[in-house]
């Protein structure tokens, strides 16, 4: 289990490298073809670490509101917020805020910039369903993403995700309506600019595809990790496994699911009832194939 989780830690550095690397080196890219040199990696550095800031500072409260959660007490709901205050002192955090979305489906995810600064919501469904050891299962999971501060990791690794998307579209625009530019200055000489525009329509074409499939695989290794290290704070995996076993038979669609908050979900919401997942579709999921979770929590 412990390799398991340097092995995930490892694999997740070189995805966020990865990325830097695809963001600055598109950046640069289109540097050259405008003529402006370094200025584009500079620009496009720039411009990630903007979006990355300003997701940093209110992406927990867009996620919230989102999702429709509201704010509950400790006499509304005091299984729950016993369970929450629990985890926090096992894992030495403070108490996340605790909320509830009016959801039929059980799910549940945990946002927040910092340990300081942490909200854990689940939905109805989820509250209704699940006996205590498989509710705390659940919490000690969103209680890792907390710790190891994945929501401020995932915002940022979407943030640089949408910086590549944005950068192509520039791309992708100027193209359409620079081409001309290129034609003039390979008849100045710069025949080896064309071979360069194209090499650069083709990654402009191809990154954003790329660049989803990264966010993906490293939104997958986090799951597993924190599945590893929740059934460590509990000491107890067949808790969460029996969790995922109820979660996995549930088909009810969730109304709240969209593409751009999936990734923070327990499990991935599904959005028609009992429906399964093409190969295809799987490789841009964001979350493991949970029969696969259950096989590895039921190892340990």
């Amino acid at each position: 289990m412990y390799e398991q989780i340097a092995r995930n830690k490892r694999r997740t550095v070189l995805l966020i490298l990865g990325t830097i690397i695809v963001v600055g080196g598109l950046g640069y890219l289109f540097g050259l073809l405008l003529g402006i040199g370094p200025v584009g990696l500079v620009i496009a550095l720039l411009l990630a670490a903007g979006m990355s800031y300003y997701s940093y500072r209110y992406g927990d409260r867009l996620v919230l509101r989102a999702a429709r959660a509201r704010p509950v007490s400790h006499e509304e709901e005091p299984r729950l917020h016993n369970i929450v205050e629990g985890l926090a002192i096992a894992a030495g955090l403070p108490k996340p805020a605790v909320y509830v979305v009016p959801e039929r489906a059980p799910n549940a995810f945990a946002t927040g910039p910092d340990p300081q600064h942490s909200s854990i919501a689940v939905t109805q469904g989820l509250l209704d369903s699940m006996n205590r050891v498989e509710l705390e299962g659940v919490i000690a999971h969103e209680m890792s993403h907390v710790r190891d501060r994945d929501i401020l990791l995932g915002t940022v690794v979407a943030t640089l995700v949408g910086s590549i998307v944005l950068i192509a579209e520039f791309m992708l625009r100027w193209f359409w309506w620079g081409g001309g530019r290129i034609r003039g200055r390979e008849r100045e000489g710069g025949e080896g600019l064309v071979i360069l525009a194209a090499v650069g329509l083709v990654l402009a074409i191809l990154t954003p595809i790329i660049a989803q499939v990264i966010k993906m695989a490293m939104s997958r290794r986090r799951e597993y990790l924190a599945d590893a290290e929740g059934a460590m704070l509990t000491r107890y995996p067949p808790g969460l496994a029996g969790a995922l076993r109820k979660i996995a038979a549930d088909t009810t669609p969730m109304r709240v699911a969209n593409n751009a908050t999936a990734h923070l979900w327990l499990n991935q919401p599904s959005r028609v009832p009992g429906e399964g997942n093409h190969w295809f579709e799987n490789l841009f999921s964001t979350h493991p194939p949970i029969q696969e979770r259950i096989r590895i929590l039921e190892e340990m």
